[in-house]
């Protein structure tokens, strides 16, 4: 765990993290869509309360269960 310096004793304390996720996600896909499906998008995110990313993170994992076999290694 990366430490930082504590200024007034000098002795090492841990740095915060900023979010509660069990893997830092850093990998961004950019992604062309009309208008009807950015109207849909926005609809999902205040019926389900959830934004935009995790929403198309489910519609991968539901996409890649049903297509099991092209995504098998």
């Amino acid at each position: 765990m990366p430490y930082t310096i504590n200024h007034v004793s000098k002795e090492p304390k841990p740095l915060k993290k900023k979010r509660n996720r069990t893997e830092h996600l850093q990998n961004v896909i950019s992604l062309r869509i009309n208008d009807d499906e950015k109207k849909s998008l926005e609809k999902l995110t205040r019926t389900t309360s959830k934004n935009i990313s995790d929403i198309l993170r489910e519609a991968i994992d539901m996409w890649r269960s049903n297509h099991r076999k092209l995504c098998m290694d």
